[in-house]
């Protein structure tokens, strides 16, 4: 069957992924960009720091808590009219960022800037595949990863230049022409998808589902610093699991619920999903441990910490591509497991530093994981992807996304358990060992749980490619 070509003659597939993957590359960018103005910010709007860091919180938890719920209605109404709608929600949250004097409205728009992502980051896997075949699934879903690391890895440098050069608010109004931009090309490539008359939403599920994830995810975040016994967080906690119940019972009753657990069934799926999970576990916990290493134990100021931490998403970027080719050819189990493995010898490398260690070898090992996410990345995504049927792909988008923000979050709170714990029993020695001991102790407990994730890869079942479910 000929390919159908797009504008400039172009094949409507690679538009498709031009598209997606501009959308995952501002989602992304919008979600590291916005740290380095914080300070900005809050002398802008005299607010202050328990206000301000809302400005990252409401994004992060929004966007979280509505993955499901909108990848849910694209399997429903169809995924085309749901991704164009995030497109116009994240612009329009963007413009209203960047217009707001006062810092509620900022915290607001950043709401309404969350729900559009959620859209993009929920549907961007299945109308990906959707546009490619089932033998170059890997290779467009490794393009569109490396699109995302492309937003996280530039992020702070653009927020950075953008803040001293125009004003915090061009780090929101940068992504307006480019939004709109993005719309007018979207009506035109993106292929129209069946709505499914048949299913019905799901408001019960759907709304106890955003609860028990928001509060799930304000606990893990606000946790460390106020303490896990305050009464806001025991509450807090109290609440999701609450919601997690209600949820599970009112799933099992209805007979089109919001989350179909039968896609758990498939072990493919179970353990690529959990495998996912746990790599952004062991990313997060390497990024919260290593600033503190660098910067109060080897004593390297904050823009050379940075470089050395650069070297992750860098290789990652340059590795997600080609991994997702390799996987269209030889299968997604022994790229993605090879991938775990690199990962964890990296952060077991990690805890061999000590704070008079040279910078390359710690841009060698911190290389080492970026080589370890990107040969794991695209591989396993395809495997989620491929192993839930059709009519399932939105939620199946969703999951993978949840379990991205949701890893990230434990992540950053366990490491900070293991880390703050260890500070605590060697508060005697000087502070450079004993912060050099708390990064090792993480990093210890992180790198078993990267080589748990290269288990679950290595055995997750399923035909060597993995197709697509009727």
């Amino acid at each position: 069957m000929k390919e159908q070509n797009g504008p400039l003659g172009i094949g409507l597939k690679w538009w498709t992924l031009a598209i997606v993957g501009s959308g995952t590359f501002m989602s992304a960018l919008d979600a590291s960009v916005v740290n380095i103005a914080l300070p900005a910010i809050e002398k802008a709007t005299k607010s202050p720091v328990s206000t301000i860091e809302w400005v990252v919180l409401i994004y992060l938890i929004t966007a979280s808590s509505s993955l499901l719920l909108f990848g849910r209605l694209a399997d429903i109404y169809g995924k085309r009219r749901i991704y164009i709608l995030g497109q116009i929600v994240f612009t329009l949250g963007s413009l209203c960022c960047g217009i707001s004097g006062l810092i509620g409205f900022l915290i607001a728009s950043r709401a309404l800037q969350a729900i559009g992502a959620a859209m993009l980051f929920a549907l961007s896997p299945g109308i990906v595949i959707s546009a490619f075949s089932a033998g170059e699934r890997g290779r467009a879903l490794g393009l569109q990863a490396t699109m995302t690391y492309l937003g996280m890895s530039i992020g702070p440098a653009l927020g950075g230049f953008l803040t001293q050069q125009l004003g915090w608010p061009s780090i929101f109004f940068i992504n307006v022409p480019i939004g709109i931009a993005m719309v007018c090309v979207s009506l035109r490539v993106l292929k129209a998808d069946k709505s499914d008359s048949d299913q019905t939403f799901d408001p019960a599920g759907a709304t106890t589902m955003a609860i028990a994830l928001a509060t799930l995810l304000f606990a893990l975040s606000k946790g460390p610093d106020t303490g896990w016994k305050n009464p806001l967080i025991l509450g807090t906690l109290g609440i999701s699991v609450t919601a997690w119940i209600s949820f599970v019972v009112i799933e099992g009753k209805v007979e089109h619920p919001a989350l179909d657990f039968s896609l758990f069934a498939n072990r493919r799926f179970t353990a690529s999903t959990i495998a996912a999970f746990l790599c952004y576990v062991c990313t997060a916990a390497v990024n919260f441990l290593m600033p503190f290493f660098l910067v109060h134990a080897a004593g390297y100021p904050e823009a050379r910490a940075g470089m050395i931490m650069m070297a992750t998403p860098v290789v990652m970027m340059f590795l997600t591509g080609p991994s997702g080719f390799l996987s269209d050819k030889i299968g997604v189990t022994l790229p993605a497991t090879l991938g775990m493995a690199f990962m964890g010898t990296g952060i077991m490398l990690l805890r061999t530093l000590n704070p008079s260690a040279s910078p390359l070898h710690m841009m060698s090992f911190t290389a080492t994981i970026g080589i370890g996410a990107g040969l794991f990345t695209a591989p396993n995504n395809s495997a989620i992807m491929g192993s839930a049927p059709r009519k399932r792909q939105g939620v199946a988008g969703a999951v993978l996304a949840a379990a991205r923000n949701t890893g990230f979050a434990s992540g950053t709170v366990l490491s900070g358990l293991i880390y703050i714990s260890t500070l605590h029993s060697l508060k005697n020695l000087p502070e450079p060992v004993a912060i050099t001991h708390g990064m090792h102790s993480g990093m210890t407990v992180i790198a078993c749980i990267a080589f748990i994730g290269m288990a679950l890869s290595a055995v997750r079942g399923g035909s060597k490619r993995g197709s697509h479910s009727k």
